[in-house]
């Protein structure tokens, strides 16, 4: 398995976007939806690192792709706070990259799947210094935010758009509502759009997600 999925811009690059997969899952997972999303943004360049494999306790210590452990599901996600540290550190290495390579910042995008979305949300609101082009949220959850979350002026300018299944059975759509809002009291710049699924992605909602990306990225 690489250690991430590199799908370079047909054109020259003037931006990226970063996309975390969920657990149980690899770099491959949205590389199709990074193909089709990059056919109308070509200039655009899409990253898909790939989750160390780990043991995961509630999958009773099997180990998988895993941004990090969950020891726990309710009242709510119990979680190795350290490893999904250590995966933002991760994302934001590879944040530098891009600046390094002649990306903006304001022309990154952070995206994340399930687990992947909690990574993401963390190295966005919490961890990454600065403004980024935005974040987008799917079928996730912040198990680091709590009623207390403050945003700088840059923090706020990173605008987020949350996508959740109504009739999602692994991430109940309560708690990526929950993250939608605590950044929403924080100054955020938010977006909510919620589907009639379950823990998965729908064409109705790549759409979505490809008009949020043209206004941001495109040309």
């Amino acid at each position: 398995m690489p250690e991430k999925l590199h799908l370079d811009a047909p054109q020259s690059a003037d931006a990226c976007v970063i996309w975390l997969h969920g657990l149980g899952a690899d770099c491959y997972d949205f590389q199709p939806v990074a193909l089709a999303l990059q056919r109308g943004l070509p200039s655009v360049r899409f990253i898909l690192p790939q989750a160390p494999t780990r043991a995961v306790t509630i999958n009773g210590g099997y180990a998988m792709p895993s941004w990090y452990d969950i020891t726990a599901m309710s009242p709510a996600r119990a979680i190795d706070e350290e490893q999904l540290e250590e995966s933002s550190r991760t994302v934001i290495e590879l944040i530098e990259q891009q600046r390094s390579s002649g990306i903006d910042p304001t022309r990154i995008i952070l995206a994340g799947f399930s687990q992947g979305g909690a990574v993401v949300l963390h190295t966005a609101y919490l961890r990454w210094n600065g403004e980024l082009g935005g974040v987008l949220a799917l079928s996730t959850y912040a198990p680091t935010f709590d009623d207390r979350l403050t945003l700088d002026e840059r923090r706020q300018r990173t605008p987020l758009l949350s996508l959740h299944g109504s009739a999602d059975e692994v991430v109940a759509i309560d708690m990526g509502r929950t993250a939608h809002d605590r950044v929403q009291r924080a100054g955020g710049q938010v977006e909510w759009k919620q589907y009639p699924m379950g823990h998965e992605v729908v064409n109705e909602e790549v759409q979505d997600i490809y008009t949020w990306l043209s206004a941001r990225l495109g040309s």
